[in-house]
């Protein structure tokens, strides 16, 4: 039994020393090259304009949850795909898929007209 875990033992020990090794190596080899740029709080190197305190708009928060929610259907078309094979169901199947991308289309429809993609 315990010769069966000794190639996976030996590949996570592996694993975890490469890793600790890079590591090690980027840390005594590698130079800290800091400027001015680097150290502003955005990476594109503006200064900033306004206080980090600045309150958002609903309307950043609504776009985003509305990005994660029309962005899940994604997830839901590969196994979809992968049914859509079977010989007998694939009628069904499509036609389930029909219908939640018909709902998914509403409900785009609806959020488009209530004006919630707008950016004030």
């Amino acid at each position: 039994m315990a010769d069966s875990f000794l190639p996976i033992a030996l590949t996570l020990l592996a694993a975890i020393g490469m890793a600790a090794g890079i590591l090690g190596l980027t840390h005594i080899v590698g130079r800290v090259r800091g400027s001015r740029t680097d150290l502003t709080p955005y990476e594109c190197g503006m200064p900033p304009f306004e206080s980090a305190r600045h309150r958002f708009s609903v309307k950043f928060y609504l776009v985003g949850m509305l990005f994660i929610l029309f962005d899940v259907e994604v997830a839901f078309l590969y196994p979809w795909a992968l049914t859509l094979h079977d010989g007998g169901r694939a009628l069904f199947v499509f036609g389930e898929m029909a219908v939640f991308g018909g709902v998914l289309v509403l409900g785009y429809i609806y959020v488009w007209r209530r004006g919630a993609l707008e950016w004030d």
